[in-house]
């Protein structure tokens, strides 16, 4: 492992349809690739996009609402089968252009057990292609909760990566004590944390996660008009102009001491690119370390309980 990696964030504006998006990922992936980034991280559910309409149009919660049906069952058929042609796609750009991405999806299940159900997944694949990590958002958030089921302990820990040990959490998630130790423990260089838009609390628990977890945290979050929502939903009276963003982005690389390495962008698209020198990590844990000095495991016992996943789509 170098002591100085490359890493660079994807902010974007989400893709109408999942093939849009994968190619997409494709493009700005390359993008960052030539660049010399051995790590690209895309926001949360990138593919094949947050359902802001949740939050910012009328009647998304009514009970046997025939638009709001249809709205769900487009983004089923958009989702993400990580075994099937999408996975595939993602694993091979990862492959082609020799480099580790992870990004986030709405994960569906197309056989066995489960098949009904949605996720809000984050996937790591390796340089060579390999999905060396597959984590489902623990716990979705007020309103996920009308389109994703919960997730597990399976993918919360860090992987080896050609850039350090590497793991990451979706949005709220980084409000979950437990959850963050967990990953504590695993031992992170670079954490990745994904939100639908990093705004000033999600700035907050991005630079707290980084002093605590004395790692680099790449925060990403994307970008989305007002336009980008179903037709078929009402828009709420106070977006009173159809081009405005509702997702702004804020994508941003945090340092191992809670300082900035590259500030929040917001309202526009960009390859945020850095070179993290991973021996911040050592130095800066010599202050404090929650998975080791400063744990006390003679005074507190902890458990993560890793539950094995019945479908086909678990990554083994």
């Amino acid at each position: 492992m170098p002591p100085t990696v490359r890493v660079a964030v994807v902010q974007a504006e989400i893709a109408p349809t999942l093939a849009d998006g994968l190619w997409s990922t494709r493009k700005l992936a390359s993008e960052a690739a030539a660049a010399g980034a051995l790590l690209v991280v895309f926001p949360e559910t990138w593919l094949p996009g947050y359902p802001a309409w949740l939050d910012w149009c009328r009647d998304a919660a009514l009970w046997d609402h025939a638009p709001t049906k249809a709205v769900f069952g487009r983004m089923a058929a958009e989702s993400v089968d990580v075994q099937g042609e999408a996975g595939m796609f993602l694993a091979e750009t990862a492959a082609d252009l020799g480099v580790t991405i992870v990004v986030g999806v709405v994960e569906k299940v197309s056989e066995g057990p489960g098949r009904g159900t949605l996720y809000n997944s984050l996937l790591t694949y390796g340089h060579d292609g390999t999905l060396l990590n597959h984590h489902r958002k623990l716990v979705p958030t007020y309103t996920e909760r009308l389109v994703w089921g919960s997730g597990d302990a399976v993918g919360l820990r860090a992987v080896s990566t050609p850039v350090g040990r590497v793991g990451g959490l979706v949005c709220w998630e980084h409000w979950m004590p437990l959850a963050r130790q967990t990953l504590h423990e695993s031992g992170e260089d670079i954490h990745v944390a994904v939100w639908p838009m990093v705004k000033e609390m999600h700035q907050v628990a991005c630079r707290h996660y980084a002093f605590e977890g004395r790692c680099f945290v790449v925060a990403a979050g994307a970008l989305m008009r007002a336009t980008g929502l179903p037709a078929e939903l009402e828009l709420r009276t106070d977006v009173p102009d159809p081009k405005q963003w509702l997702l702004r982005g804020g994508s941003a690389i945090i340092g191992p001491d809670g300082s900035y390495v590259v500030p929040p962008c917001f309202d526009a698209p960009a390859v945020i690119v850095a070179d993290l020198d991973l021996g911040r990590v050592r130095e800066e844990s010599m202050t404090l370390d929650v998975g080791g000095h400063y744990h006390r495991p003679d005074c507190f016992s902890f458990e993560a309980i890793v539950t094995p996943r019945r479908e086909r789509s678990s990554p083994g």
